[in-house]
């Protein structure tokens, strides 16, 4: 499996764990420059939470989460800065979701990340 398809397996499994724990998908992908995504916009209760999705085959080489480099966050509240303008939005956070395949597949979930 490639990046690519890795990553979007992973974002799909994301957006179901999200969906089945009360949180509505605004979008995916949101691209506001080229170095900046958000993978998912949700929504919870009255919060606007923006996920980034690290997906790994296992944790051989670390854990997904670990993958975030300053610099890629830097980008992530570059693109919420973005979104927060457009929409008028007040109540928001950033969370990441780091999955791992194998052994088994695992889901972390960290709320309201800051580096």
């Amino acid at each position: 499996m490639d990046n690519k398809k890795l990553g979007n397996a992973g974002e799909d499994l994301a957006c179901r764990y999200l969906e089945k724990n009360g949180y509505k998908i605004l979008e995916r992908n949101k691209h506001y420059s080229r170095f900046c995504e958000i993978d998912i916009i949700a929504q919870y209760k009255k919060t606007i939470v923006f996920v980034e999705v690290k997906t790994r085959k296992t944790n051989s080489f670390g854990t997904p989460a670990e993958a975030i480099t300053k610099t890629k966050f830097e980008h992530i509240k570059q693109g919420v800065q973005y979104y927060l303008t457009e929409h008028k939005v007040k109540d928001f956070r950033i969370d990441v979701i780091g999955i791992t395949l194998k052994p088994e597949i695992k889901i972390e979930h960290l709320k309201n990340v800051y580096l």
